[in-house]
């Protein structure tokens, strides 16, 4: 299509890094978009710009136009992910949210990544496998009149009694009994009265605490991204069949989601993450001692990388989340998935370094992963503590002597020792 071979055959993969552009614009403007405007009303945007741009892509009529047009795709992929990640997270309890953020959100993608060979196999058209694609999408319309906006982005919006209807709706469809005050009318009172605060991206810099919390998870992200998509994108340079082996790789996310769920549910998030990280940049060094005559064994260890990576990956946005308070909540998840997609722009180029060394981009991406294991180590620990809502409330960094900017010495460590809960966001 397109004449896009000899001279022009750079214009093939860089298609693939423009949606990878996108990916990354949306990624830095879907979180400051949805603190603004809402989860809800970004989420169902951005599916729409997804959904219509790809409908649009399938009638284009020169590579340019469809290179455009896939921008704009990127653009609104990861950001109704991110929005629809982060309702999840603030909607739910925390046993729930745990298997929303894995299982019902990560297991999901995995069976789409397994119909994704499927439909190219049978599909051999790319503008008739791109429209079985995008048409799904219409699905998600009735969704609206479904998913509630966030309570506690409502309440951080001072927007209390919307708040209070979705809570006492979600009592009723449960079949419970909902308090005669849900939000106490003295701290409404209290909070009406202060002038809301607008939060920026530059809040993420507001402390010493949160900055380094900030660039902790940026790097994290980004390794996370170089391991899983350079994994991913070397599945063509596996031994046998293409569709077999993007089937296999796809295959292998499910037990990795499984058991992420399994480790977020009993364990601190700190060790699951890092023992995750360690298994899979372990298993990737080691693949360059495995010899050449057995590729099975050599297919069996990327595998198992990506096993470990894929279990990270998911992980890692529950994590995130529950670090970053609910005033800079998605903006903190859309800054490190923005990081990700960096990381996913420069993942080609690892793979590219296996035609000057086989075992290069396994030893590159094995060594960054494990090194990421050990950084996780130094963040603190979510498990079982209540999702912060204000800057303040935020979790400390391990060895980082951590003061409140915009309280006295004796108020901040009163605060540290009797932390203060909202009643408005303990549902």
């Amino acid at each position: 299509q397109w004449n896009l071979v000899c001279d022009n055959d750079w214009k093939g993969p860089l298609s693939t890094s423009l949606f990878f552009v996108g990916v990354l614009f949306g990624s830095f403007i879907s979180g400051q978009l949805s603190d603004k405007f809402g989860r809800k009303n970004v989420l169902f945007a951005t599916l729409a710009m997804q959904t219509g741009f790809s409908f649009i892509q399938v009638f284009s009529t020169s590579w340019e136009m469809f290179s455009v047009f896939f921008v704009l795709v990127g653009m609104g992929q990861i950001s109704n992910y991110v929005a629809a990640f982060v309702l999840g997270t603030e909607i739910l309890g925390k046993s729930i949210r745990v298997l929303f953020c894995t299982l019902g959100v990560c297991i999901f993608y995995a069976f789409g990544y397994m119909l994704l060979p499927l439909f190219a196999y049978f599909i051999r058209d790319w503008r008739m496998l791109l429209l079985a694609l995008t048409l799904p999408g219409l699905l998600c319309v009735p969704l609206w009149w479904v998913i509630p906006e966030s309570p506690r982005w409502l309440i951080s919006q001072g927007r209390f009694q919307e708040a209070e209807d979705i809570i006492r709706k979600a009592a009723k469809t449960n079949g419970i009994t909902a308090p005669d005050v849900i939000l106490d009318p003295n701290e409404l009172q209290d909070l009406n009265s202060q002038k809301q605060q607008t939060y920026t991206i530059l809040d993420l810099m507001k402390t010493r605490n949160i900055l380094t919390i900030t660039i902790m998870s940026v790097i994290l992200w980004m390794i996370i991204s170089v391991g899983y998509f350079g994994l991913s994108l070397d599945t063509p340079n596996l031994h046998g069949d293409v569709y077999v082996n993007c089937f296999l790789s796809a295959v292998i996310e499910v037990p990795a989601y499984i058991i992420s769920w399994l480790l977020l549910r009993n364990l601190p998030r700190r060790y699951s993450m890092a023992a995750a990280l360690f298994l899979g940049g372990c298993v990737l060094l080691f693949i360059q001692l495995v010899p050449s005559h057995i590729r099975a064994l050599s297919i069996l260890l990327v595998m198992l990388g990506k096993f470990g990576i894929t279990s990270a990956f998911s992980m890692v946005y529950v994590y995130t989340a529950e670090l970053y308070p609910t005033v800079v909540r998605n903006m903190g998840v859309g800054a490190s998935s923005m990081a990700s997609r960096l990381g996913s722009i420069l993942s080609p180029y690892f793979v590219y370094l296996g035609a000057y060394d086989r075992f290069l981009p396994y030893i590159l991406m094995g060594s960054l992963t494990v090194l990421s294991g050990i950084l996780t180590l130094f963040l603190p620990e979510s498990y079982g503590m209540p999702l912060p809502d204000t800057i303040e409330q935020m979790l400390v960094v391990k060895g980082l002597e951590y003061r409140p900017a915009s309280s006295s010495t004796r108020d901040s460590k009163e605060e540290e020792e009797n932390p203060e809960i909202f009643k408005s966001t303990a549902f």
